[in-house]
C-alpha cells in the first residue's frame, strides 16, 4: 500500500475485515477510499455507517479532497500513451492511447476493434522510445475472441520476443457479467504485483445485453454498467493505466440523416469514457477511425489498414 500504510492502520478496520478486503483484491489505500460505502458493505460485510466512516478515514490518510489546478496539471503530466502503430491513427488521438482514463472504441463486426485490442496488447510492451510504456496488459474477453496466434503475428512484426509478449499479457475469459465485474476486481489485486500499462475489455456490453433482456431490466443493466465502469475507471487513475474497452453497435431508427448506428450502453458508456472511437469498413483491408469525443481533441478521422502484421497506416 502506498506509504506503509496497512489496511489495519485505518481507523475501524479490524483482521477478519482487512482479510476480507483482500480476499476481494481490494489491497491499496487508493481503492478503499475511493470506493462507495454500498460497494463496501456488501463486500465486507459491513454497516453503511462503518463502511462511510472507514471510507472517510482512508481518505483522511491520503488526504484526499481539492487540489489546485497546478496539482492536476502536474498529475496530468505523468500521463503516458501507447501508439496504435498507424501514425495516421495516432495524430488523431493525440499521439496514441492514454493513460488515466478508458478509452471506448465501437463500431460493427469486423471493423477492427480486437485487433487494436490485441496490437495495443504488443505495443504497451515496448519501449517507450518505440510508443510503449514497457509494462504488461490485462485482457478480459468477455466473447472468446482472444487469439494467441494473431499475438504472434504482431510481436513478431515488432520484433518482440513473442513468448515474452504472451507471458506478459493476463487473460480471463468471462462467462457473464458478474463473472466480467468480478474478473474487474482481480484485475486490482494483478496491477498490485505486477507492473501492468493496459487493461482491455473486449466487449464491454456483450454479457451485460444478454444477461438483462427487454425494458424493464435496462434500469439494473444499467447500474451495473455504470458500476464496473467505475471499477476500471479508478484503476486506471490509481495506477496510470491505459483502460481500452471495445462496445458493440445498434441501430438507430430515429437517425434521418448521416451512419444511422450509435453505440450501446447509452450515456453510462459515454460519459464515462474520456475518449470515443468509432470505427467503420472501407475499400478492401482499410479501416476508418473518426474521434467522436476528446477532452481536448477535435473530431477528425484517420485511415489505417488491417495487415497480418498487424495495424499500419492506410
Amino acid at each position: 500500500m502506498g506509504d506503509d500504510v496497512e489496511l489495519e492502520d485505518i481507523k475501524g478496520v479490524g483482521g477478519k475485515t482487512a482479510e476480507k478486503l483482500r480476499d476481494s483484491g481490494y489491497e491499496e489505500l487508493m481503492s478503499i477510499a475511493t470506493m462507495s460505502a454500498g460497494e463496501l458493505s456488501e463486500i465486507a460485510d459491513l454497516g453503511n455507517k462503518k463502511a462511510q466512516s472507514i471510507i472517510t478515514e482512508s481518505r483522511k490518510l491520503l488526504d484526499i479532497g481539492f487540489e489546485s489546478g497546478k496539482e492536476r496539471f502536474d498529475k496530468r503530466k505523468e500521463m503516458k500513451r501507447i501508439t496504435t502503430s498507424s501514425e495516421n491513427f495516432n495524430e488523431v488521438i493525440g499521439g496514441g492511447i492514454e493513460t488515466q482514463c478508458i478509452t471506448e472504441v465501437y463500431g460493427e463486426y469486423g471493423s477492427a476493434k480486437t485487433q487494436i485490442s490485441h496490437q495495443l496488447s504488443c505495443n504497451v510492451q515496448l519501449p517507450e522510445e518505440e510508443g510503449g510504456l514497457n509494462r504488461e496488459a490485462i485482457y478480459i474477453d468477455t466473447e472468446d475472441t482472444f487469439t494467441p496466434t494473431r499475438i504472434e503475428q504482431m510481436a513478431e512484426a515488432n520484433g518482440q520476443d513473442v513468448d515474452e509478449v504472451l507471458e506478459n499479457i493476463h487473460v480471463a475469459r468471462a462467462f457473464n457479467s458478474d463473472h466480467q465485474m468480478l474478473l474487474a476486481d482481480q484485475a486490482q489485486e494483478i496491477c498490485q504485483n505486477n507492473d501492468i500499462g493496459l487493461i482491455v475489455v473486449d466487449s464491454l456490453t456483450a454479457q451485460f445485453r444478454s444477461d438483462y433482456v427487454g425494458r424493464g431490466e435496462l434500469a439494473p443493466r444499467q447500474q451495473k454498467l455504470n458500476k464496473h465502469m467505475n471499477t476500471l475507471l479508478r484503476l486506471a487513475n490509481a495506477h496510470n493505466i491505459a483502460v481500452l474497452v471495445t462496445n458493440q453497435v445498434m441501430s438507430n431508427p430515429d437517425q434521418m440523416f448521416g451512419d444511422p448506428t450509435k453505440a450501446i450502453g447509452g450515456h453510462i458508456v459515454a460519459h464515462n469514457s474520456a475518449v470515443r472511437l468509432y470505427l467503420r469498413k472501407s475499400k478492401k483491408d482499410k479501416r476508418i477511425a473518426r474521434l467522436v469525443d476528446s477532452p481536448y481533441m477535435p473530431e477528425g478521422e484517420a485511415v489505417f489498414k488491417v495487415k497480418d502484421q498487424g495495424i499500419i497506416d492506410g
